[in-house]
């Protein structure tokens, strides 16, 4: 039989529980009820903030009512394991992903619309540097080996998560993906750059298997594709690895 918890403890629990949730739980015995209110609004305002200053966009398109559910559901109901303010947003997100479940009045893109704005905050805290300019890739970048940024992230999400806004609210997803690439370039800027099918797939092969020719990448694109022209292919993909080149997405193997 387990030992009976301390009565600190217990008030302890009791008072965690009421402040997560005082729909749910009784505050603690002995202590004034408009001292635990104040407790209580002064812990979940913070986690509010937090997530709003995360979340902007999310925040934005959904009405009071709905963020409010969303901000208590997830104090109620997650047990953080970070000690870290930059690391809440993670938090959140994994909430959204395993414990969030089925809720009516989400909107369907919630969980992407989500992760694109995470994105953002966890390429401006990763670690690692951006390629370094090569002019091979600038004068002949089908010559030589090509890898991907270790600040470069492919994405691919259903909905088009760059144009959600309080204007914007799709209730399906298109016919076709949006592909981006998120990247923090040589300033240590954060961009997006939205990509066509065969920027996508030559990015995932970077991603996949490290570095790789570049001539070999785009000869297997134009392959996988059916292409009728594989010259055309070699011919359109040597400005495109420029163009991501210039841009810190990719660099030149060493």
């Amino acid at each position: 039989m387990a030992e009976p918890r301390p009565t600190f403890q217990t008030t302890q629990y009791a008072f965690a529980a009421y402040i997560r949730d005082p729909e749910r739980n009784p505050p603690p015995a002995g202590v004034a009820i408009e001292r635990m209110q104040m407790y209580r609004e002064l812990f979940f305002n913070n986690v509010k903030s937090f997530i709003g200053s995360g979340f902007p966009v999310l925040q934005e398109v959904l009405d009071e009512a709905l963020w409010l559910d969303l901000a208590q559901d997830f104090f109620a109901r997650h047990r953080s394991r970070t000690p870290y303010f930059v690391e809440f947003a993670e938090e959140f997100l994994q909430y959204l992903r395993e414990e969030r479940g089925h809720h009516p009045e989400d909107p369907p893109f919630l969980l992407e619309l989500a992760h694109y704005e995470w994105v953002e905050l966890a390429l401006t805290i990763a670690e690692g540097e951006a390629p370094a300019e090569n002019p091979q890739l600038e004068q002949n970048p089908l010559a030589g080996a090509i890898t991907l940024s270790e600040l470069a992230w492919p994405l691919a999400y259903r909905f088009p998560v760059q144009r959600i806004s309080r204007d914007f609210q799709p209730l399906e997803p298109p016919a076709e993906p949006t592909c981006l690439a998120v990247y923090r370039d040589r300033d240590e800027q954060v961009r997006f750059l939205e990509l066509n099918p065969v920027t996508f797939r030559l990015l995932q092969l970077l991603e996949e298997n490290g570095a790789l020719p570049a001539e070999q990448c785009l000869k297997q694109i134009a392959e996988e594709l059916g292409h009728a022209d594989p010259s055309a292919v070699l011919n359109h993909g040597a400005d495109i690895l420029r163009g991501l080149a210039r841009r810190g997405v990719i660099g030149a193997a060493s």
